[in-house]
C-alpha cells in the first residue's frame, strides 16, 4: 500500500513538474494566427527550449500579454534583440531588407491600418518584435499601448515568454 501511494504521489508530482516546466496545452481562441493556427485548435507549448536557447525568427511563441498580464498570446517572432524593424505599407523590413513572409495573410489589403507604417526602430536587448500571421486581424507589436501611460509598447521582453508552439507544419 505504501508503494502504491508513493507511485501515485510520484506520478502527480511528475505531472505538475511537466506542466510547470515542460509542456502544456493551449487553445487558439482568436483568428490572429490564421491560417497557420486555426481558431478552435489545440497545440502543445514547449516550455523547456528557451531555458537553453533564445527564440528564433519565424518561431511561434506563447507569452504573457504586455498590456494584459492575465492573458497569454500566440504570435510569430519577426525581430530579435538588436535588430531593426520597419514597416512600410504593410511590408516588413528586417535590418533594412524586405522580409519574405509566405505565412502572412492580409484581409484588408487596400486599407492602411494602425501599425501598417512604422519607422525604423531598434529592438532592445532581451526583447522581441512579434506579429500575428493574420496581419489585419491581429493585435501585436505594431499596436500595443501601455494601458496607463498610452506609450507604444513594440516589444515582448524575454521574461514574458512562456514557450514555443509544437506540432505546427509550415
Amino acid at each position: 500500500m505504501k508503494r502504491f501511494l508513493y507511485l501515485i504521489l510520484l506520478g502527480v508530482g511528475g505531472a505538475l513538474l511537466l506542466r510547470s516546466y515542460g509542456i502544456e496545452g493551449i487553445y487558439v481562441a482568436t483568428p490572429s494566427m490564421e491560417p497557420t493556427l486555426p481558431v478552435g485548435t489545440h497545440y502543445f507549448v514547449d516550455k523547456l527550449s528557451f531555458f537553453f536557447r533564445s527564440p528564433k525568427h519565424g518561431e511561434i511563441i506563447v507569452f504573457v500579454s504586455p498590456v494584459n498580464p492575465d492573458k497569454d498570446l500566440i504570435k510569430r517572432v519577426i525581430g530579435c534583440p538588436k535588430e531593426t524593424i520597419a514597416i512600410e505599407k504593410k511590408k516588413v523590413f528586417l535590418n533594412h531588407e524586405p522580409l519574405n513572409e509566405p505565412y502572412a495573410r492580409y484581409t484588408r489589403k487596400d486599407e492602411i491600418l494602425v501599425g501598417d507604417n512604422i519607422p525604423d526602430i531598434e529592438i532592445p536587448e532581451d526583447s522581441y518584435f512579434v506579429m500575428g500571421d493574420n496581419r489585419d486581424e491581429s493585435g501585436d507589436s505594431r499596436d500595443w499601448k501601455d494601458p496607463e501611460s498610452g506609450e507604444q509598447l513594440y516589444f515582448v521582453h524575454k521574461k514574458l515568454i512562456k514557450g514555443r508552439i509544437l506540432n505546427v507544419l509550415e
